[in-house]
């Protein structure tokens, strides 16, 4: 059963002739165990999404689910109270009390529902406990680290037990290397706990990461939606292909198409490469940076470049190759020297859009 059904969603921001459409029909689910990323530039309404979900956003039509419990119908203009809705919320900004201990903080909602002091005490120690926080208790946020107060956050969004926990942004304000403790620490407790979680993220990394199944958004509509090795691996348009990974654009021109196998022609050499989509007259190649191969001698289905520079990253070099217009980023175990290289493109990764 879904957690969480979105069906043909439609939001305005403003009304009449200054209606701004954030949502243009938008629909999704989220089964009972599985993470959902809404992934996607900013403007594209994935955060738009997940606060209507939460009812703190009000859409114009559609409708939203919560298990059996319709919270949202645009056709009968009902919407309820997001108080009602019983779902976890972690906010970008955590949101935390500054004046509060860690278990006020994460217990407030519960006394505000009038909920008895010993329960209030056992549910708040419980998920304390699951989240490594026991004995930060009687703390304020101010003498946390950034990433204890995320699990903060995370800890009052799940004291309710609720059926599914919002994410907006949740690792966006730790640094590089602690994003990618959280990142790990926080798929190990979804997938622990057996959570139902919607995430908003515009880190392609981090849905990849964290996710079950990623919804690329692309102005106020789903561009495409899957596992993150399909969304990787074999996306079905060219705004796809380039959110989803660090990529090589080619000027060419299409010589022969046979199926999805086709030849182009990239300043006078022939390379054999995969369509992608339906791609027309004006055609847009295209490679994975990590699929480009160096080789210091001629090979198949390659473009002979000169070396232009070499950036340390490491664990690898990234180098550049250019002339003319055409500019080409490949990964090397050692700094190259300076002269010229063939660049080769296995034919099933050169995507022509």
């Amino acid at each position: 059963m879904n957690e969480l059904t979105v069906d043909e969603l439609h939001l305005d921001y403003g009304s009449g002739a200054n209606a701004n459409p954030i949502l243009k029909g938008v629909s999704m689910h989220l089964q009972k165990g599985e993470v959902v990323a809404l992934l996607g530039p900013s403007g594209s309404g994935k955060t738009t999404l997940l606060r209507a979900v939460a009812g703190l956003e009000s859409p114009r039509q559609g409708s939203i689910d919560i298990g059996t419990r319709r919270v949202f119908d645009g056709a009968k203009k009902f919407e309820m109270p997001a108080e009602e809705r019983n779902l976890g919320l972690v906010f970008q900004s955590y949101a935390l009390w500054p004046h509060k201990t860690v278990f006020d903080n994460v217990g407030y909602g519960l006394t505000l529902r009038r909920m008895a002091k010993p329960e209030i005490k056992t549910r708040v120690m419980e998920v304390l406990g699951q989240l490594g926080l026991g004995h930060l208790a009687e703390r304020f946020p101010h003498q946390l680290s950034g990433g204890q107060q995320q699990r903060v956050a995370i800890a009052r969004a799940l004291v309710y037990n609720p059926p599914v926990i919002l994410l907006d942004e949740p690792l966006s304000n730790l640094d590089a290397k602690l994003r990618e403790e959280a990142r790990a620490f926080l798929r190990e407790l979804i997938v622990r706990l057996g959570l139902s979680a919607l995430m908003v993220t515009h880190d392609q990394a981090e849905a990849m990461a964290i996710s079950d199944r990623i919804l690329l958004l692309n102005n106020g509509k789903i561009e495409q939606q899957g596992t993150p090795q399909s969304m990787y691996e074999t996306p079905d348009t060219l705004f796809t292909a380039e959110f989803m990974g660090s990529n090589n654009r080619l000027p060419g021109t299409l010589v022969q198409r046979d199926g999805e196998r086709v030849i182009i022609d990239v300043a006078g050499t022939r390379l054999h490469g995969v369509a992608r989509g339906n791609p027309g007259a004006d055609i847009t190649p295209m490679v994975r940076v990590e699929e480009v191969r160096v080789s210091g001698s001629a090979v198949e289905n390659a473009l002979a470049l000169p070396l232009s520079t070499c950036m340390y990253l490491g664990d690898r070099w990234e180098c550049l190759f250019k002339a003319g217009d055409i500019s080409v980023r490949a990964y090397a175990r050692t700094r190259l020297e300076e002269g010229t290289y063939w660049l080769q493109m296995p034919a099933d990764k050169l995507w022509v859009f």
